[in-house]
């Protein structure tokens, strides 16, 4: 076993966990408060967060987070009787496939749409965005919190941890 290995499994669990927690707020209270707006102001809410979630914090979490678990995905594979490893394997591919994969597949290019929509068409565009959005946001929110359990057993049974 990589001896490093806890330590970076440790940073994916913390990275999966942050970015997962921002998509539970998301799905728990934040589209639903913004649904309870105005469409035009909701739309225009969610165009600014959209607009504004594009930091240097959230990109290190976002784009760090997915890096380590293909590391841990590699590593794993590559000894992957030892223990934990399948778990490990598991919770860094379903990080990828979930919080990473949806929202670069789905989540984005609704933001992108969104992004070029004008505030005066959000009676129509607004509904069928946050509807959709939602959607994937709801499975890669899920995703996330396995991705985290799965990542966190697999670290548990790693021998001398």
């Amino acid at each position: 076993m990589n001896e490093y290995l806890p330590l970076v499994v440790v940073m994916a669990i913390t990275g999966a966990g942050v970015v997962t927690g921002l998509l539970f707020a998301f799905s728990n209270f934040v589209m639903r408060a913004l649904q309870d707006l105005p469409t035009e102001q909701g739309m225009f809410a969610m165009q600014r967060i959209n607009e504004r979630i594009i930091n240097p914090i959230f990109l290190m979490f976002f784009m760090g987070t997915p890096a380590i678990c293909l590391i841990i995905a590699v590593l794993s594979v590559l000894d992957l009787g030892a223990p934990g490893h399948a778990y490990l394997l598991a919770g860094g591919v379903v990080y990828l496939l979930g919080p990473f994969g949806i929202t670069m597949l789905f989540n984005v290019p609704l933001n992108n749409t969104l992004a070029g929509t004008a505030l005066s068409e959000s009676a129509e565009a607004w509904p069928l965005y946050r509807k959709k959005w939602q959607w994937w946001n709801h499975i890669r929110t899920y995703m996330g919190i396995l991705a985290v359990l799965l990542l966190a057993l697999g670290l548990a049974a790693v021998p001398g941890i």
